[in-house]
């Protein structure tokens, strides 16, 4: 199989087995995660034996590489239901959050993702009413979905209550998301949630997930993103993470295949630079469904310029109308795959 740039990718079905083989070679425990003994004997999940005092991101998601930071104090540790969740401060881009061994948030480079992941579909549709997110649980994009004064309802389904009260103890500047009195919280599995909804409830949908590995999994399928369709009215709007176009590009051809089956609007890949995700670069799906078209590449609203916006909750620091256009622009070799699946 090649992927991007000629370079040889690792086929979907090899994942599983190669995150087992890939945490014994390196002594990790069976989530991928790298592992070194503490003072007290006790391994500590994520903190590297290569180099000691240091953050490693190893995956088989990202064979052959891994990210690196320097911890000055690990702020907390512990197991919820569904998966291991660290916190801690580093050199350069302060506290991180840390679900199974994979970077979900820095202090430094959160806007990169959470205002891109927020407002690309929320400016390319007029005034939308009520919005929903589907993970999301540091509070991030809620933060983001307030700063819109004509959003009237904000529902959240997080499954993991843990994320949500760690989020809110070590990133308060994004929890705050959650104490907008538009937001209702609803802690449970986002497939059930949305079985749940009647159709066409939502103007806008934003699943803020973690990779396509347990317990995001469901997330990426295709009975998921039918029961996404039923939820949204005519016209309304999908924002997903869609992995990085230099490490999952045959990952990324089944999503766009999927999703032009079952949305008949606009279907679009757009990506963004996080320079803590692997290989610095996240992807979005847009979708909408059957009604009035939706132009993903030119928004109708600008936020960034909204005065209201930017005086209660300050200017943003990634978002602008350019680069809104601008994320939408791939790679020749990205492009080909997309638009072929497109079209």
């Amino acid at each position: 199989m090649e992927a991007e740039c000629g370079i040889p990718a690792v086929p979907r079905e090899e994942v599983a087995a190669k995150r087992a083989s890939v945490g014994q070679e390196n002594g990790q425990n069976s989530r991928g995660k790298g592992t070194a003994a503490a003072e007290d004997g006790k391994p500590m999940d994520g903190i590297s034996a290569v180099i000691p005092g240091w953050f490693s991101e190893i995956s088989p998601m990202w064979a052959g590489k891994a990210y690196s930071l320097k911890v000055e104090e690990i702020l907390f540790q512990g197991k919820s239901e569904y998966q291991n969740v660290m916190v801690f401060q580093s050199s350069t881009y302060g506290n991180v959050l840390v679900l199974d061994g994979v970077i979900q948030v820095t202090e430094r480079d959160e806007c990169a993702c959470q205002e891109m992941i927020t407002h690309l579909p929320l400016c390319s549709i007029p005034n939308p009413r009520k919005v929903l997110v589907i993970g999301g649980g540091d509070g991030g994009v809620l933060h983001e979905v307030s700063r819109y004064s004509f959003v009237e309802q904000i529902d959240i389904c997080e499954i993991d209550d843990l994320v949500v009260d760690v989020s809110k103890k070590f990133f308060p500047h994004l929890a705050i998301g959650f104490e907008d009195p538009r937001v209702n919280l609803h802690i449970g599995d986002g497939v059930a949630f949305l079985k749940s909804v009647p159709e066409g409830t939502y103007d806008a949908i934003i699943v803020d997930s973690s990779d396509l590995i347990d317990p995001a999994q469901e997330l990426f399928e295709k009975p998921f993103f039918e029961s996404v369709a039923r939820s949204l009215r005519p016209g309304g709007v999908v924002c997903t993470q869609a992995e990085s176009i230099w490490l999952h590009m045959h990952i990324i051809e089944d999503i766009v295949n999927v999703r032009r089956q079952i949305f008949k609007g606009s279907v679009n890949y757009a990506w963004t630079t996080v320079p803590t995700y692997p290989s610095g670069v996240i992807g979005f799906m847009l979708c909408s469904t059957e009604g009035p078209p939706i132009d993903f590449q030119n928004p109708v609203y600008n936020i960034d310029e909204d005065e209201k916006s930017n005086e209660s909750k300050g200017p943003l620091k990634f978002y602008n109308s350019e680069i809104h256009s601008a994320a939408f622009c791939l790679p020749s070799f990205a492009k080909r795959v997309i638009e072929f699946q497109t079209n």
